[in-house]
């Protein structure tokens, strides 16, 4: 399983061949702090002026604000790594926001290791003409993609989030982690020069949970999915989707009639994609009886990574058995990356 490789990860060496290099538990190593310590930074210095204050200082309710970051490697590029927090919040935070930070992390798309909304399967779009994704579950978090040629894998890749368990969050809070991670590329991206097409300012975020649909009304990640005769043969009734749009990485899934299964079919785009085949080359005992295919994409979106997986993964030695034959997997694979490669501007043929 993903969740279980990835707590694996070792910390490696990486050469020029090299795809990715991991480190325990995935945190980054920082080269250098902006100043001697995390505190007394200003505004200015802050993840390079990127950082958008005035949408930190909204989520705060109007506080005086502090900062702090740092500058780290990854696979041999920058990355920039800053927060904002209420100075003086005093122990119970009037507003709330006592030991609240919003967390902000800029990379070009070439330091590959996806994290937080980009990577999440639970992810809905951001929307608002962004390619991004926001996560409301135990924490909120949100993040963009932005074509970018003069970074190295012609993308910047914006992440925000917030350490605070949502559900101590109001929903205007929820908005300003998105409007957070939105501004902050918007800084980004000038400063970059990057030229890709920004979206607007998010004036909402869609909460919406899983939804189980019948096949033939499925409306989201799994429209135009599972065709008629395709249900008919698998025994599919009922699919679980989420919203559709441009998230980094989205997911449709399915029980099947045998006891137990279900397959997932998943779509990674720009660091996501990278990071995931990685894995899958890494851990390939990770994906038996898996089916997969990869499409170039322009910009920064740069690989589209599909997956077709059945669960209970095939396991000959626990007799466990595919039930879905390889050409109706790859049938499923290929419907779901059309559908999935045209909303996001990468057809897939």
């Amino acid at each position: 399983m993903r969740g279980i490789r990835r707590r694996t990860w070792l910390l490696s060496a990486v050469t020029a061949g090299a795809v990715l290099a991991l480190v325990v538990g995935g945190l980054f190593r920082g080269l250098g702090p902006w100043a001697d310590d995390d505190s007394g930074e200003t505004l200015a210095d802050t993840c390079r002026g990127a950082l958008a204050a005035d949408e930190a200082g909204k989520f705060f309710g109007g506080a005086e604000l502090e900062f702090s970051g740092h500058t780290a490697e990854w696979v041999g590029e920058d990355t920039e790594h800053c927060a904002a927090s209420a100075r003086d919040a005093g122990p119970n935070g009037a507003d709330g926001s006592a030991g609240v930070r919003l967390e902000l992390n800029i990379r070009p798309s070439a330091a590959y290791r996806a994290s937080g909304a980009a990577e999440s399967t639970s992810a809905t779009p951001i929307g608002f003409g962004w390619n991004g994704s926001v996560v409301v579950s135990d924490q909120v978090q949100a993040g963009v993609l932005v074509d970018c040629a003069p970074l190295h894998g012609d993308g910047l890749l914006v992440l925000a989030e917030t350490r605070q368990d949502a559900r101590e969050l109001s929903d205007a809070q929820v908005l300003q982690v998105a409007r957070f991670a939105t501004e902050s590329a918007r800084r980004a991206a000038k400063r970059f020069t990057c030229e890709g097409a920004l979206g607007q300012r998010p004036s909402a975020v869609d909460r919406t949970p899983v939804q189980t649909r019948p096949v033939a009304r499925a409306k989201g990640t799994c429209r135009d999915v599972v065709g008629t005769r395709d249900a008919a043969r698998l025994g599919l009734t009922r699919v679980s989707e989420r919203p559709a749009g441009r998230a980094l990485t989205e997911m449709c899934s399915a029980d099947l009639p045998a006891d137990g299964h279900h397959f997932w079919l998943t779509a990674y785009y720009g660091p996501s994609a990278q990071q995931e085949m990685y894995l899958d080359q890494r851990y390939p005992g990770s994906v038996p009886g898996a089916v997969m295919r990869s499409h170039l994409c322009d910009g920064a979106l740069w690989t589209a990574y599909f997956k077709f997986e059945e669960f209970p993964r095939p396991d000959s030695a626990k007799g466990v058995r595919s039930t879905v034959a390889d050409k109706d997997a790859e049938r499923l694979l290929a419907a779901f990356a059309t559908a999935s490669g045209a909303r996001h501007g990468c057809p897939v043929h």
